[in-house]
């Protein structure tokens, strides 16, 4: 019987390991900072890319199936964000099927410091973040419902492009924030989930990139606000417009006008705050304007050839 075991776990270890030998993948870029986004991608079904640093789990993304195109072979890929908080080092991307884990990807956490600011709000201001609101409470379900669904659809594969033609910011990704109120006391610090744009009022907002339109109404802190969805798990968000253009359920293309630029909600001026969710985790859009969301040829490179 200690035989028929000891048999079994060896032909076990041999298949499990014939099986990782046949895995190939890529990781996009290979030394990611906090806040920025990483593309894993596989030459093999997969369900799940899990971030692990020092045991913990910090983030997780579902995978989704890229299917061929001409001389592009068919291939797994996930989109997952390293937060801002993230320490620098060693850490590694658990990729999981529905047996366990696939395979262990290794990889560097480099380096990043964020700046720091103060928000002085003016009393009506202040009261949109001191003041109890029920319907506060019921805008951020809504919103982490649309941001907790993954789709199956690729809409968008290349670079973003800036949402407005200007680059004058107020604030940028990832700075951490502290609001003082009305009365003299101030807020816990808070992390800058996106880039603020101080363009004037009516300027045209564009789409970064194609997508679906999932959200476009008005709430209480973030004003006239537009969702697009550009992948699965990967949402724009383009907070504090004056007007919204586009329509929920409407396809936009890259560079189509969708709002324009307002105060509305909780805002110290025109400008358009502009906001990158990889699975609910906010990600540096700059990250997204300088590489490939989905860069084929060079995936394809790396897993196949």
């Amino acid at each position: 019987m200690k035989k028929r075991t000891v048999f079994f776990l060896f032909i076990y270890f041999v298949f499990t390991m014939a099986i990782s030998a046949q895995v190939r993948y890529t990781l996009i870029p290979e030394s990611p900072r906090p806040g920025e986004p990483v593309t894993v991608a596989l030459n093999t079904p997969a369900t799940e890319a899990v971030l692990v640093v020092g045991g913990r789990e910090l983030a997780k993304s579902v995978t989704f199936t890229v299917p061929a195109e001409g001389a592009h072979p068919e291939f797994t890929a996930s989109i997952i964000a390293i937060p801002s908080t993230a320490r620098a080092g060693a850490a590694t991307i658990r990729v999981n099927t529905a047996r366990g884990i696939l395979v262990d990807i290794p990889f560097t956490i480099a380096p990043r410091d964020f700046p720091t600011e103060t928000i002085r709000l003016q009393p009506a201001q202040s009261g949109l973040l001191t003041d109890p609101d029920p319907q506060q409470a019921v805008e951020s379900n809504r919103l982490w419902a649309i941001l907790l669904t993954n789709g199956t659809q690729v809409y968008h594969t290349g670079p973003f492009v800036l949402p407005v033609n200007s680059t004058r910011r107020t604030s940028v990704y990832g700075g951490r924030r502290v609001y003082q109120y009305a009365n003299g006391s101030t807020s816990s610090p808070s992390i800058h989930a996106g880039v603020d744009f101080g363009v004037p009022l009516g300027t045209p907002v564009q789409a970064c990139g194609r997508g679906i339109v999932v959200f476009a109404q008005m709430r209480i802190l973030t004003g006239n606000s537009v969702i697009i969805e550009h992948a699965p798990g990967v949402y724009s968000l383009y907070y504090h417009l004056d007007r919204i253009i586009a329509q929920e359920g409407e396809l936009v293309e890259t560079g189509q006008i969708i709002g324009l630029v307002g105060s509305t909600g909780l805002s110290t001026g025109p400008h358009l705050h502009w906001e990158i969710r990889v699975s609910t985790e906010n990600t540096d859009p700059d990250a997204f304007v300088a590489r490939s969301i989905l860069d084929k040829d060079l995936i394809i490179s790396r897993i196949f050839n």
